[in-house]
C-alpha cells in the first residue's frame, strides 16, 4: 500500500479497550484509524471526513448494528463495511449481508484476519464494478 493510498478505517464499538488497542495496533500498520463509541458518532464522522473502511460493532448503546449499517447505506454505498458480532449465527451473517455489508466476522477477531478483510473490502470497493 502506497502512501497515497493510506486506507482510512473507522472503527464503531463500545467497548473502550477494544477500540484503543485495535486502533493503535491497525495504526502500526499504516492505517489511518478514527473511533466511534455509538452509531451516531460514527455517521457524524462519515459525514464530517473521507471513510474508506467502516468496522462496526453489532451492539452499540444507542442503535443495533445492522440499524447503524442502514443509516451508512442510505447515504453512500462506496464505503465498504465489516460487521463484527459476539453472536455468531447464519442469521446474522445473512442479515448483514442483506443489508449492505461487505462481510462480517466473529469478536474476537484476530488482527491479521481483520486486517485482511480490510484490504480485500477497500480493494473490492475502490477498483471493483460498482452498481449505482
Amino acid at each position: 500500500m502506497e502512501a497515497s493510498e493510506k486506507i482510512r478505517v473507522l472503527l464503531v464499538d463500545d467497548e473502550t479497550d477494544y477500540l484503543e488497542i485495535t486502533a493503535k495496533r491497525l495504526t502500526r500498520r499504516g492505517y489511518d484509524v478514527v473511533t466511534a463509541a455509538d452509531c451516531m458518532t460514527g455517521l457524524a464522522l462519515i459525514a464530517d471526513s473521507r471513510i474508506d473502511v467502516v468496522v462496526l460493532d453489532m451492539m452499540l448503546p444507542d442503535m443495533d448494528g445492522n440499524d447503524c449499517l442502514r443509516e451508512i447505506r442510505k447515504d453512500d454505498h462506496s464505503i465498504g463495511v465489516i460487521m463484527l458480532t459476539g453472536h455468531a449465527s447464519v442469521h446474522t451473517g445473512l442479515t448483514c449481508l442483506e443489508n449492505g455489508a461487505n462481510d462480517y466476522c466473529l469478536k474476537p477477531v484476530p488482527l491479521d484476519e481483520l486486517v485482511e478483510k480490510i484490504e480485500i473490502v477497500y480493494r473490492d470497493m475502490k477498483y471493483g464494478e460498482k452498481t449505482s
